[in-house]
Formats: structure tokens, C-alpha cells, sequence
């Protein structure tokens, strides 16, 4: 590809991106705990209430909802930040959030399994 077809290709990128304002890049922090797991979300420009959390059977997902107008009609267009499958230890029944200062943190706590799982399964009867 020729310089001017980058160059055309990183001007579109460009135009793009600022369609609308454009996004911010959202900052998220894992950090493991010794009972949990802390996800901690911050996203220049969005208040941490309005980010949202769900939970799809295992499945975690941090998200936050974008109004665009396009043509006459308004929009929602939601941006994920985390979508992660949780592994067996984590109690996806307890997950909880709260805001602190200007980022939200979400507690993905342990459970029982955290510790290992043992048991001894006989073939045949002794």
C-alpha cells in the first residue's frame, strides 16, 4: 500500500472516531484481593453511576450506554469495557459495586471453592 492510501485510510479512521465527540478510553484496574476480586472502572467524561454492570450466567460484563443521534432518531449505543467469563470460585451471586471517589469498583467475592476442591471418588465399592 502506497503512503497516501495510509494516510487516507488514518484520515477516515480519524473522522470516525469524532463522529459523535468522539469516545473516551476507559481505565479498568484488576486487582486480586485476599477474600475478592476488585474490577475498578473509570471513564473520563461519564459519571461511575451511569456505568452499568450484568451478570449472564457466569458471564460478567461492565458496560456504559452512548446517546447518538443519527438522522432523526436517538440512539443508545452501549460500549463494553469488561466481559469476562468467571472462573467456579468466584460467587457471581454476591457481586456487588459501589462508587469511590470518581471510579466505579465492582467485588467479585469468593466462595468456598476459592481454596481447592478435594474428594476421593472410589471405582468400586471396598
Amino acid at each position: 500500500m502506497e503512503k497516501n492510501h495510509y494516510l487516507d485510510l488514518l484520515a477516515s479512521v480519524d473522522v470516525m472516531n469524532t463522529l459523535g465527540g468522539g469516545r473516551a478510553e476507559p481505565i479498568v484496574k484488576l486487582q486480586q484481593l485476599e477474600n475478592s476480586r476488585e474490577i475498578r472502572v473509570k471513564i473520563p467524561s461519564i459519571a461511575p453511576e451511569a456505568i452499568e454492570v450484568e451478570v449472564n450466567n457466569n458471564n460478567v460484563t461492565v458496560y456504559y450506554v452512548m446517546n447518538v443521534l443519527s438522522g432523526d432518531k436517538l440512539m443508545k449505543l452501549p460500549y463494553s469495557v469488561y466481559n469476562r467469563e468467571q472462573p467456579y470460585f468466584i460467587d457471581v451471586s454476591k457481586i456487588k459495586t459501589q462508587v469511590e471517589k470518581n471510579e466505579l469498583v465492582v467485588k467479585l467475592p469468593f466462595n468456598k471453592l476459592a481454596n481447592g476442591y478435594h474428594r476421593r471418588i472410589k471405582s468400586r465399592e471396598e
